[in-house]
């Protein structure tokens, strides 16, 4: 078993905003075909503002804590604040990820990305324009600590 942060360990078994949510104003889904880890973020949006924020993740320890934070991150901030957190900032917010982990992180603000670009199509008829592809991320086989939160 790879060495985890406490605060990794924390979000991993007591994960925050887990669940679906109704009516989302966002929804970014990503997977990983290689470690199998899926995410899924939801966020509520008011005035440019992101009010609450929900995921399911079907993954390893790291991917759990590393959806756990993010929700945590993003909530109150700007679109384009939360627009700027990036995998290094979830990793680091979570005291560190080993290394084979850090792909984890990078689907965390691949998921923010999508749900945001979501939002941005339902309301506004125009993304941001991005397009995420497997290979944007490295990635190592997840431990067998599997689970769904």
């Amino acid at each position: 078993m790879e060495n985890y942060s406490s605060k990794v360990m924390d979000h991993f078994r007591n994960p925050r905003n887990v669940g679906e949510m109704e009516n989302p104003d966002g929804v970014g889904h990503v997977g990983n075909p290689v470690c199998g880890d899926i995410m899924e973020l939801y966020i509520k949006v008011k005035d440019g503002i992101i009010t609450d924020a929900k995921f399911k993740t079907f993954g390893c320890g790291a991917a759990i804590a590393t959806s756990s934070i993010s929700t945590e991150l993003i909530k109150g901030k700007k679109l384009e604040d939360a627009l700027k957190l990036t995998n290094a900032a979830v990793a680091e917010a979570l005291g560190g990820l080993p290394k084979v982990k850090m792909h984890c992180s990078v689907l965390a603000e691949q998921a923010l990305k999508k749900a945001i670009d979501n939002y941005l199509v339902k309301t506004t008829g125009k993304g941001l324009g991005i397009e995420f592809k497997e290979e944007d991320h490295e990635h190592a086989a997840c431990d067998s600590d599997e689970e769904k939160k």
